[in-house]
């Protein structure tokens, strides 16, 4: 591969193209047409991600979809991190590509920029950051799942407790708190609230849906 070409491929403002371009596969359409499902935007929430495919009934295509749309928050945060410093790739890099993996999510180029509200998304973008970080943020998604039976809830919460999460952590594991990556969990967390805003008023309204229950409106 000549140098140069590399250079630009390896530029911090490809990385965010690139990342932005695998975030708009909108893998609950892609999954959903692929085992000969409805598209998931023609019913329950209209909403392309793994909880409203959970609502047809297709618990595998619940998954799938939930494992690729995180794949591709986790991928490009993680091998910036990972392999980017060699060609001079900095933390920056890595919440600017993990951001416009999740923009993607949300507004697909692909999808004519109807999304989905990037949850499953911010959780692999999390994983690339550190699996600790995931993982506390996954386990306060199932906690509150479980209790209170509202996805979105469960969704609302993690993603405020992200960005806390992450500065309380950086004193008691071995990474380095950075003010790039801490914005970048704090925006994200911004726009998951702003994305479930109709779920927020359901909620206050006492009308959201519970997780198991066949949503038709």
């Amino acid at each position: 591969m000549p140098e140069n070409f590399l250079n630009l491929l390896l530029h911090p403002l490809s990385v965010v193209v690139m990342s932005y371009l695998l975030g708009s596969l909108s893998f609950a359409v892609i999954v959903s047409k692929f085992m000969g499902l409805s598209d998931p935007r023609s019913y329950g929430s209209k909403n392309p991600g793994a909880t409203n495919v959970l609502r047809s009934g297709n618990k595998k295509a619940a998954v799938l979809t939930l494992l690729f749309d995180a794949l591709k928050g986790w991928a490009p945060v993680f091998c910036v991190l990972q392999y980017g410093g060699a060609y001079g790739l900095t933390e920056a890099a890595a919440a600017g590509a993990g951001l416009a993996a999740f923009l993607g999510h949300l507004y697909p180029i692909f999808f004519k920029f109807e999304g989905g509200k990037g949850v499953a998304t911010a959780l692999g973008v999390l994983m690339g950051v550190s699996p600790i970080l995931g993982l506390a943020i996954a386990l306060t998604w199932v906690g509150v799942a479980w209790f209170f039976k509202y996805s979105s809830l469960a969704a609302l919460l993690a993603a405020l407790l992200a960005p806390v999460y992450y500065a309380m952590a950086a004193d008691l594991f071995w990474w380095n708190f950075n003010g790039a990556i801490f914005g970048m969990l704090c925006v994200m967390g911004v726009l998951l609230v702003w994305r479930h805003q109709e779920n927020v008023n359901r909620l206050l309204a006492g009308t959201e849906s519970k997780l198991g229950a066949k949503k038709t409106n």
